[in-house]
């Protein structure tokens, strides 16, 4: 049985810090089992963007019982040092509930507009060496850095051995699924669904089968994947995905689905009983 989340922009008429705090209370309230929010520093020209570690850090306050976390962070562009000290302040904050998501980012505008590097490649080996690197610092020991230094950075996390990380992967490329099954979960995407067009059941299991040929077995393994259900439909909708390997359903908001006041109706409804 999958477990039920919200997933929350932050960018658009989502960019409210306050109301994507208010909207993870009710969803804790109604029963949803976790709030994930995006991480942009930059989209539409015209279009606010919230920081998603703030609003996170206000929502790990205000709950007790969800997961929660940015899905995913785009850490190639981040300094890791930073990532570490946030992440292990949210797991703190939240008694042991982040999970942390990483990716190589969807937009290379965030990239090239500040000056760093788009090439997905080069980004694919900054997330690699960034997680290692990342995992390291969490571990409270002594981390020789590639400057030469050695540092320790405390407290460590809450969760142990480490803070869950999932991997975005968009398929059928396959390099985010295999990353993800060195790690502890993978984000599904897919390049011809999503938002107005729901992820065929048989795309998605591929991509299940393959991080499960990639690890050798899917235990203890989380695979997310977003999509859109009413009350009436849920069951029926989630069923299949979760025949095929589905632990996370993510109930996107977007104001491609009607907007704000969407939002706020789907979220009270609750997840599938």
């Amino acid at each position: 049985m999958p477990r039920y989340a919200v997933g929350l922009p932050n960018v658009g008429p989502f960019a409210d810090a306050r109301q994507l705090v208010d909207m993870a209370v009710a969803a804790e309230e109604r029963g949803w089992g976790g709030v994930f929010l995006w991480d942009h520093v930059l989209y539409r020209d015209d279009w606010p963007v919230t920081n998603s570690v703030v609003v996170a850090s206000a929502i790990a306050a205000r709950t007790s019982r969800i997961r929660l976390g940015v899905l995913v962070t785009a850490l190639p562009r981040r300094r890791v040092q930073t990532v570490a000290r946030e992440t292990v302040t949210l797991d703190t904050l939240s008694s042991g509930r982040l999970v942390f998501g990483a990716g190589i980012g969807s937009m290379d505008s965030e990239y090239t507009a500040f000056g760093e590097d788009p090439d997905l490649r080069s980004r694919g080996r900054r997330l690699d060496d960034s997680l290692n690197q990342l995992t390291d610092l969490w571990s409270g020991q002594d981390v020789h850095l590639p400057s030469g230094e050695r540092v320790r950075m405390l407290p460590t996390p809450v969760q142990q051995p480490r803070i869950p990380v999932w991997c975005a992967g968009r398929w059928p490329n396959r390099p985010g699924f295999r990353r993800s099954a060195r790690w502890d979960g993978v984000v599904a995407t897919f390049a011809d669904a999503g938002r107005t067009v729901a992820v065929p059941v048989e795309d998605f299991a591929d991509a299940v089968r393959f991080v499960a040929s990639e690890r050798g077995s899917l235990d203890g393994f989380d695979v997310g994947l977003e999509g859109w259900t009413s009350p009436d439909n849920a069951a029926e909708v989630i069923a299949p995905y979760a025949a095929a390997g589905l632990t996370w359903w993510i109930e996107a908001m977007g104001w491609w689905r009607g907007g704000v006041d969407a939002a706020w109706q789907r979220i009270l409804q609750g997840p599938p009983a």
